[in-house]
């Protein structure tokens, strides 16, 4: 799945990256927009920026967000 700037998002589950923090727990379930989906790289497996609504801007792994609306 390839996220482009301003896809609505939810993350649905915690990640299975190394980078996933145990604060990052507390995101599960809310929505936000991508801000930066680094494509410019194209690694399916980098993080990218998404501003999570009430929670501020943050890096998160791919696999535990889709898409929605």
């Amino acid at each position: 799945m390839q996220f482009q700037r301003g896809n609505k998002i939810e993350v649905y589950r915690k990640s299975e990256d190394e980078a996933w923090e145990p604060y990052m727990d507390d995101f599960v379930g809310l929505h936000g927009l991508v801000t930066d989906p680094d494509t410019t790289i194209n690694d399916p497996d980098a993080l990218i920026e998404v501003s999570i609504e009430d929670k501020g801007t943050h890096r998160l792994p791919q696999d535990c967000l889709r898409l929605i609306g």
